[in-house]
């Protein structure tokens, strides 16, 4: 396929700066991919199209607080870094990414904390903002990461605006009934460490989170358990290399970038007892979409696996595994849309796009939800 057939316009009053009250709360696009049927609904809804011992697989990846500041040696300019992974623990070796990026060279040094008890020294150049970072301290390698963590922000997409723009800060009042003597800015920050995270978030490592899985809230699970719905997790550590701009039109010639994903025994027991019974399975999010099918033999079966994936899904495409997906909704041109329409059908999924733009649907992170059912 191409890359120009994945291009729609998107206002960007339809990309969501905040979550709904409550998780469950969002709206939900139920498409039937058998047929074409679209229904309007709300993510509480999503366990009336699932029977007893159905499943359902969640993505329990944490993420991490990503995004650090710096000062830079000599010139005290202030350098925005954004923690990617860390390559060794010991020596406290970090891929990351540098901004302005034009600014910063092999043996730099970066003042992280006021008292300069912190310092990072860029020891390699691995993209064009891309750098590996030594930090030094005193510290051990575990108290040092504690502290790395400490100074960290959640690491928001570049389209969630903060701070937020006058209406959006209106509408945020509104939504979540915030007088309009209370001031916005703590309860922001509290409202982003809170939601953006799942409730199943366990194992740190993604630089972005899960969003379909940040929709369940412990009530909702709850209602999953009470209907004989199963559920697991497994971890998809979501990059950064999940949001790059594909610069290819033949969609062959593009190469995804690797992500670690960990399948676990307790994992791999449920999804292959719900294949052999013939039950539905829910992949919830691309990124568990992708992990499955990449830990997959021809007969949907799937094995335990802890590396890394760069497996690139995209129309036409069978899975072998989920009969079920719930996504949020993605931008143009985005690796996720490209993975939604492998599942749903290209035709069926761009026409439902087009229905959620026309009812208002909103994009991103914190959107709205789309399940795919058969």
């Amino acid at each position: 396929m191409k890359l120009s057939e994945f291009k729609f316009k998107l206002p960007d009053s339809q990309i969501a700066q905040f979550p709904p009250l409550h998780r469950e709360d969002a709206k939900m696009l139920v498409l039937h991919r058998s047929t074409g049927k679209i229904e309007h609904k709300t993510v509480s809804d999503v366990v009336n199209y699932f029977d007893e011992h159905d499943l359902m697989v969640f993505n329990d990846s944490k993420v991490f607080p990503a995004r650090l500041y710096g000062v830079k040696e000599k010139t005290n300019a202030e350098i925005e870094i954004f923690l990617l992974r860390e390559l060794n623990h010991e020596e406290s070796c970090w891929d990351a990414l540098v901004e302005p990026a034009r600014k910063i060279r092999i043996g730099n040094k970066l003042y992280i904390d006021e008292d300069n008890t912190i310092i990072g020294e860029i020891v390699d150049n691995t993209t064009s903002r891309g750098r590996t970072i030594r930090f030094e301290s005193d510290y051990t390698p575990d108290k040092l990461l504690q502290q790395l963590y400490a100074m960290g922000t959640t690491p928001l997409p570049e389209y969630i605006r903060r701070p937020m723009k006058a209406e959006t800060a209106r509408n945020f009042r509104k939504e979540f009934l915030i007088e309009e003597n209370v001031e916005l800015e703590p309860i922001i920050r509290e409202m982003d460490e809170e939601r953006y995270q799942s409730i199943f978030a366990k194992n740190v490592g993604a630089v972005a989170a899960p969003a379909p899985s940040m929709h369940v809230s412990k009530n909702l699970l709850k209602r999953i358990e009470i209907r004989g719905i199963n559920y697991t997790t497994l971890t998809s550590h979501v990059g950064l290399g999940n949001f790059k701009i594909v610069d290819v039109e033949d969609l062959n010639k593009h190469k995804v970038d690797s992500e670690q994903i960990i399948v676990t025994e307790p994992c791999v027991e449920a999804v292959n007892l719900a294949k052999r019974q013939r039950r539905q399975i829910c992949a919830v999010g691309t990124e568990v979409f992708r992990a499955l099918e990449s830990v997959a033999g021809t007969t949907g079966q799937i094995k335990e696996y802890d590396g890394w994936t760069n497996r690139f899904i995209y129309p036409p495409y069978e899975a072998l595994v989920p009969t079920a997906l719930l996504v949020n909704f993605y931008f143009p041109l985005s690796l996720q849309l490209m993975m939604v329409t492998a599942f749903g059908g290209y035709e069926k999924v761009m026409a439902a796009y087009k229905e959620a733009l026309k009812k208002g649907y909103r994009f991103g992170d914190y959107g709205d939800a789309m399940l795919i059912v058969n």
